[in-house]
């Protein structure tokens, strides 16, 4: 039974992200979809002794119609800057001496990449590596051709028949707008993503916050964020 799962690409997302990606076969990146100010496409949070920051890459933004694989980044100096800032605020967490040069090597291969989907793939499939989650990761475009002319649900569908799905597993806010019975027409199961209740770990600056991005678990447990969601409840 196959399982694939397809989400909008997220600069350094929270631990849930990956664990949606641990559940399934595939993951896909809809990248050919509108991007979206103020969102999780080019930010996150992590943890600081004053609570919590953005770290937020500055992108080039035209127009409402502007697709997250068209949106481009507005200053080069970003990578350094963010590298140089998660080296600040967590150079006394236990595991940043086993995960330094593996982050810092991602945003030095970053720094060259004029694209945000490039880079958002980037982390995500390294981040996957290390953390030995298997998936097979591909891009929209990769899949079918033209996803953008497709409605929502329609292009998930497509996307889902193209790779031979057995299994869509979205989270939980689609339920306010996907197609479940289109999905069921074409004999596709839909299963509702739960993300949590995570097991705490020890983080710096105070009371375990899960709602931050993977950067934390893994500068916080070093090697042993890799059977972190094995230890999920």
């Amino acid at each position: 039974m196959k399982k694939v799962a397809i989400v909008q690409s997220n600069y350094i997302p929270w631990i849930g992200y990956f664990d949606l990606i641990n559940s399934v076969d595939e993951f896909i990146l809809l990248d050919s979809v509108q991007y979206t100010t103020r969102d999780w496409r080019n930010r996150n949070k992590i943890k600081t002794a004053t609570g919590l920051s953005w770290l937020t890459i500055p992108v080039v933004y035209v127009e409402r119609k502007q697709l997250i694989r068209d949106t481009q980044i507005a200053t080069p100096s970003w990578s350094k800057q963010h590298f140089d800032t998660l080296r600040h605020v967590y150079a006394r967490a236990e595991g940043w001496g086993k995960v330094d040069d593996f982050i810092g090597n991602i945003y030095h291969r970053a720094h060259a990449l004029p694209y945000l989907s490039d880079i958002n793939s980037l982390f995500t499939q390294q981040i996957c590596q290390f953390l030995a989650i298997d998936t097979v990761i591909a891009a929209d475009s990769s899949v079918i051709d033209a996803p953008e002319l497709f409605g929502a649900s329609e292009r998930l569908l497509q996307l889902c028949l193209k790779r031979e799905a057995d299994v869509y597993v979205s989270g939980p806010a689609a339920q306010n707008y996907l197609d479940v019975a289109l999905f069921n027409r074409h004999g596709i199961e839909v299963e509702w993503m739960c993300y949590g209740p995570y097991l705490p770990y020890k983080q710096l600056y105070g009371d375990f916050v899960q709602a931050v991005s993977v950067i934390d678990m893994l500068v916080s447990l070093g090697d042993g964020a890799k059977d972190y969601f094995h230890r999920c409840v």
